[in-house]
């Protein structure tokens, strides 16, 4: 009985393994193509840089006293002229007034003393009084000239020292954190009390190559290019800043150690939404766009000889291509040499195939 049992087992293993289709060999690996194609281009440079504000200022005390009052809070939007600190005026304007009240004097003085030149000139005239006291009167009316002189300017000093008690925004921009409370007392000595920066427009400086520099001038020239508006930005996160960017300043000075040549764009930030000093990527472009053979940099390979792309024909047949890259620009390679319009380009999957294998090749998406 049991012998039977085997025997069946077995026998139905042999019917299986009759009855089972062969099995294939694995699918062909699947990977993603987009041609190469011809496509209007604008030719681009983008350069490392860093965002400098148009304006930065440390606010200073200019006299000593108490801190009456902050004007600001931190992070406020301030326009030129407002106040944003204000010391104890109560000295001096007291000090005003003393001085307007020693003026007042003094050319009351200087009243009289006019007065009695005249008369002394008057009596040296009939022969009435010798002349040393002509001589007299008017050195005592050049005296009481030169303390009103002096006293005018005393009185400008104090006026000028009331006006210090407040400190204004010399321009507008954006105000930090206030470095001292209300009821401290400060001065000259105090330090900043606070930072304000202009962000309005701003600024973002590079270092470009002095061979790419001359490029972009070259284009300038054969009017390809324009030093207005040719400038665009990519923020941190990778978004691209909506408006451009003009260039407005060219270092006459070559960077030895690196040669290179400080650049620098001038960009309108009316929203504050660039920060001075944020890092930023700098990219000039041309203003005419220019018919080349691109495709996506993902299809771009490169070994110890070069650059390739893997190319796949009509058949899904795999070839290995080698390519000249001119450039990188908007996600795309400019191809030199190496490949023909409509050219199939494997630009995912690559890791997948080897020259020579079948692939099942998909369209890209546009």
């Amino acid at each position: 009985m049991r012998r039977s049992m085997v025997g069946l087992i077995m026998a139905g293993f042999v019917v299986a393994a009759r009855i089972a289709p062969a099995q294939d060999g694995p699918p062909p690996p699947a990977v993603v193509v987009a041609p190469a194609a011809v496509t209007q281009l604008a030719q681009t440079v983008t350069l490392n840089g860093r965002l400098e504000a148009d304006g930065r200022v440390g606010l200073k005390a200019r006299v000593s006293g108490f801190l009456q009052e902050v004007g600001f809070a931190p992070g406020d939007q301030v326009e030129a002229g407002d106040v944003l600190f204000r010391i104890e005026p109560g000295p001096y304007a007291a000090a005003v007034q003393e001085a307007e009240g020693a003026l007042d004097a003094a050319r009351a003085a200087r009243a009289l003393a006019q007065v009695e030149r005249d008369r002394q000139a008057e009596l040296l005239a009939r022969d009435a009084a010798p002349q040393a006291a002509l001589d007299r009167a008017e050195a005592t009316l050049a005296q009481a000239e030169a303390d009103v002189t002096r006293l005018e300017g005393t009185l400008e000093r104090a006026r000028l020292e009331l006006s210090y008690t407040e400190i204004t925004a010399p321009f507008a921009g954006r105000i930090g954190t206030a470095e001292v409370d209300a009821g401290a007392l400060i001065g000259p000595e105090t330090g900043a009390l606070a930072t304000l920066v202009k962000l309005d427009p701003i600024h973002a400086e590079a270092s470009i190559a002095t061979a790419t520099l001359r490029t972009f001038l070259e284009a300038v020239e054969a009017g390809q290019a324009s030093t207005e508006g040719a400038a665009t930005l990519i923020l941190a996160n990778g978004s691209e800043y909506p408006l451009d960017g003009t260039i407005d300043f060219i270092d006459s000075e070559v960077a030895q150690g690196t040669d290179t040549v400080r650049i620098r764009a001038r960009f309108d930030n009316p929203e504050r939404r660039l920060l001075d000093a944020e890092l930023v990527r700098l990219v000039l472009r041309q203003a005419t766009p220019t018919e080349v053979l691109a495709i996506p940099q993902t299809g771009v390979q490169r070994d110890l000889q070069g650059a390739f792309a893997m190319v796949v024909d009509d058949a899904g047949t795999v070839e290995r291509r080698r390519i000249e890259v001119a450039r990188v620009t908007q996600g795309l390679a400019v191809i030199a040499a190496g490949l023909d319009e409509g050219d199939r380009v494997v630009t995912e999957g690559v890791n997948k195939v080897r020259p020579g294998i079948t692939v099942d090749a998909a369209e890209a998406d546009d």
